[in-house]
């Protein structure tokens, strides 16, 4: 009798093993969908493992910065598969597993260091070598930049920090909307320093580069090595910076970097396509580092502007066209400077193949099809701002992580009317509005959908008080605002 009570419990402890193993299997599987295949790969597939106990998920991991890495980066993308497995959410805890930080066992991520090793050195044979007499220039020119009223105080700026050693103002921080010209200014500035003053230690990469450079230090111990390659550069420019968001570990890294560049009287210069207060989540020491110095915005071209970038262009693809021609795509084109050049590229290509010169019908033609697939309805920008006017917030907070109804309420509608009236993905909607994910995105959109169909009654509160209005006349009278 004994051993059949015995072999009773021996089969449920069996049998409850072999069910949380199958859900430990399926919240990994949801995993995967959230954070996409390669992170997966990177960061879980053979570097954690998870055990469901207790109203807990424990997850094993080989070392802090990688518990560290994992719990400022997907904790949020972990809760949502283990509430889509089990039903319900669960307290995630890290804990150090021995067998994952043994010698013997080769991770995933540690060939994924590897692969950013041998990335960085082929970046670094394609770039120039950063010593001081770098062997290759950079692809873009000051040259090349038209300068216009859009962009002038930037190009002002950059000048500014060309042609004197000490720097004016540091940081110099630019920012503007797609495709206006800010990485040709950046490119630019680091060109005509390494001509100017031959001497000049400069380092020009983006900020995902920085990160991953960061990443690879951290796990092949070769943080002080890092440090001092970044911190010694005379001119030190950064591309994206906006992606450090949500990367607290990286954003105390770069600002001991900014400091230190700074305090030695040499120059930073930053482009992002947000004003340093309107990137959500960044930290308040940086965003206060950044404003501290000159931050200035490139804005979309002015007519006389994108004319004057077409000739340009035209003459750097060794190719004639009619006054009236470029006047008329400059007047098509208003959005930003590579749908302009987009489109010069689709004539000049389209004339070689008619073996045809190019005239104003043929430009009608070639710009048909074009305009109707790139001219936007309206502008997120457009969207945003009568939102926040609406709501009675600002455009910065609802790209800031601040969650309150007010500013939850404005950064849904936002979300949903971009995803509704312009060409934008989610990804490219949630990297505009704070460098959200796209998940977030979507989640926004199937909320103001779900409020939409139930006719919702939705408080806030605005400068003037508490404000309720039904979400399909809120719908409305934004749209109405926006078309407008």
């Amino acid at each position: 009798m004994q051993s059949t009570i015995t072999d009773e419990k021996s089969a449920l402890l069996t049998q409850k093993a072999t069910s949380e193993d199958s859900e430990v299997s399926a919240i990994n599987k949801a995993l995967a969908e959230n954070v996409g295949p390669q992170k997966f790969r990177i960061w879980f597939k053979n570097s954690t493992r998870m055990t469901l106990a207790d109203g807990y998920l424990k997850v094993g991991v080989p070392n802090l910065f990688i518990a560290s890495w994992i719990e400022n980066h997907f904790l949020s993308e972990i809760d949502r598969a283990v509430q889509a497995v089990t039903g319900s959410s669960r307290k995630v805890t890290f804990i150090i597993d021995p067998e994952l930080s043994g010698h013997q066992r080769r991770t995933q991520l540690d060939s994924q260091a590897e692969l950013v090793a041998k990335a960085q050195n082929r970046t670094q044979s394609q770039r120039p070598r950063i010593h001081p007499k770098p062997k290759r220039q950079l692809k873009l020119n000051l040259d090349t930049f038209v300068v216009g009223p859009s962009n002038q105080l930037a190009y002002s700026a950059a000048k500014a920090v060309i042609e004197q050693d000490e720097s004016p103002f540091n940081p110099l921080f630019i920012h503007g909307g797609y495709g206006v010209g800010k990485t040709h200014l950046l490119q630019g500035i680091c060109n005509a320093v390494s001509k100017n003053r031959p001497g000049t230690d400069w380092l020009y990469l983006s900020a995902e580069d920085f990160v991953n450079q960061f990443v690879l230090a951290l796990k092949t111990k070769k943080l002080e090595a890092f440090r001092r390659r970044m911190r010694q550069m005379d001119l030190l420019a950064i591309d994206d910076i906006h992606f450090l968001a949500s990367k607290p570990s990286t954003q105390e890294e770069f600002l001991h970097t900014f400091n230190s560049i700074d305090l030695a009287g040499k120059q930073v210069v930053l482009v992002s396509d947000a004003h340093p207060k309107m990137i959500g989540q960044l930290s308040e020491k940086l965003i206060n580092r950044f404003v501290s110095g000159m931050v200035v915005k490139i804005d979309t071209p002015d007519l006389a502007t994108r004319r004057q970038i077409c000739k340009q262009y035209a003459r750097s693809m060794h190719s004639h066209i009619p006054e009236n021609v470029t006047k008329y795509i400059a007047e098509s084109m208003r959005t930003n400077v590579r749908e302009l050049q987009g489109a010069l590229l689709k004539l000049i290509a389209f004339s070689s193949l008619k073996n045809e010169k190019i005239n104003m019908a043929m430009a009608k033609e070639v710009m048909a099809e074009h305009l109707a697939r790139t001219d936007p309805i309206v502008h997120i920008s457009d969207i945003e701002q009568a939102v926040a006017t609406y709501f009675g917030t600002t455009p910065a907070s609802i790209h800031s992580s601040k969650k309150n109804r007010t500013i939850a309420l404005a950064r849904h509608f936002s979300m949903y009317l971009a995803r509704k009236h312009t060409k934008m993905s989610s990804s490219e909607v949630g990297r505009f509005m704070g460098n959200k994910n796209h998940a977030t995105v979507l989640l926004a959109c199937k909320k103001v959908e779900d409020q939409l169909k139930a006719n919702a009654q939705l408080h806030w509160f605005g400068p003037a008080g508490n404000k309720v209005s039904n979400a399909r006349s809120i719908l409305a009278c934004l749209e109405e605002t926006i078309s407008g």
